[in-house]
């Protein structure tokens, strides 16, 4: 079988693989190059879902399942209410952005989706379980496997998680505010809450999420679920209409090191997703956006993304958590439950400047963070 060669490979076709293919759509620099995207799965199931704040609409209000202009923080001693305004707290479901992205690349002849596995990159050659592939540049979503063998010094924790969508005869559920987080129920001295996404009055995603290094049984995710169902929501019969789970390496690894003359890496294994809250959809997009301008200006598809300051912050915060999890809870509270929470949402969406971090910092007041604040920007 002849070796097919494309301008562009696209390696996974996850948000951030289908972010970087619908800008090339949406640019008509790329209407003449040929652009293979493989991946191992069809993608027409809701497999995950990506939540995250904005100030205005955008294309993405569209697809979103629900938007909340109200939050809520809760610990054992308080409820702390937040008006988001101007943000919006969105939820887009994979299912309906894998579907939108689809139909978008219908309407191409230069883009060729192919269910294969990738096996091996060898500079600009792949090799698929099923046929070998050639390409100018690769973008490739795959986490290297130095990162899981834990090759070199760096921090790392698993965002893991399991939700319920629920569904209740009675209205039970407020369905313009959201909850953050709640650490009433707690796994051990871990960093844990449970996450509540009221859909309508009747339905919600309940999630019970862990910011450590040590997974859960199935069944002990079922368990906490069940108890703050409960204990917390009042709520003794339901349906469980649907189950998502799964895991977000956070992490200071440097995953730029990756990158080769050929390859590209992007998403997780790019560096893109915040690793001190897990965020991924909107540095996605913010990201995808920089790698077509680079691609474009003539310049490393990746020059200028993930380098930032901001993984200095990251660092330190996973520095903390890793030697003290059971911080966690004080951490978020002091973050989440400023009187500006936009001030922390411009700080997570890198947004703000200098003097504008060095206050979110201190805010946290912890010792723990200014060790770790002084021992990372003086090493």
């Amino acid at each position: 079988m002849d070796q097919k060669q494309y301008d562009y490979a696209i390696i996974g076709a996850g948000a951030a693989g289908l972010q970087l293919i619908l800008k090339m759509i949406h640019d008509t620099f790329f209407n003449e190059k040929s652009i293979l995207i493989l991946d191992k799965d069809e993608k027409n199931t809701n497999d995950r879902t990506w939540c995250f704040w904005e100030r205005e609409e955008t294309k993405w209000d569209d697809l979103a399942k629900h938007t909340w202009p109200y939050g809520k923080f809760i610990n054992d001693n308080e409820v702390i209410d937040f008006d988001l305004s101007p943000y919006r707290y969105k939820m887009v479901r994979s299912a309906d952005f894998y579907r939108y992205a689809k139909s978008e690349i219908t309407g191409t002849s230069t883009i060729e989706w192919v269910k294969d596995e990738v096996i091996n990159i060898e500079n600009n050659q792949i090799q698929g379980s099923n046929n070998p592939y050639s390409a100018t540049h690769i973008f490739d979503s795959r986490i290297p496997q130095a990162f899981h063998d834990r090759q070199g010094n760096y921090h790392t924790l698993i965002q893991h998680f399991k939700g319920w969508f629920i569904k209740t005869k009675e209205p039970i559920f407020d369905r313009n505010t959201f909850t953050m987080m709640d650490y009433r129920l707690k796994w051990k001295d871990s960093t844990s809450f449970t996450y509540v996404l009221p859909i309508s009055e009747t339905e919600a995603l309940v999630e019970f999420t862990l910011f450590n290094d040590q997974l859960l049984m199935t069944e002990e995710y079922d368990e906490y679920l069940r108890q703050y169902i409960y204990k917390y929501l009042d709520i003794d019969s339901y349906e469980v209409t649907e189950v998502e789970q799964g895991l977000i390496p956070m992490s200071d690894y440097p995953f730029q090191k990756h990158h080769s003359r050929y390859v590209s890496k992007i998403g997780t294994a790019g560096g893109w997703v915040r690793p001190s809250s897990g965020y991924s959809f909107k540095n996605a997009d913010r990201y995808s956006s920089m790698m077509i301008e680079n691609i474009k200006a003539g310049k490393r598809p990746e020059k200028g993304i993930a380098t930032s300051r901001f993984r200095m912050y990251d660092s330190i915060f996973l520095n903390v958590l890793s030697s003290r999890n059971d911080l966690g809870e004080e951490i978020f509270t002091r973050l989440y439950t400023k009187p500006d929470i936009q001030s922390v949402f411009r700080f997570l969406d890198e947004e703000s400047n200098f003097f504008e971090d060095i206050k979110v910092m201190f805010s946290l007041n912890k010792p723990q963070f200014w060790r770790a604040f002084f021992g990372t920007f003086f090493k």
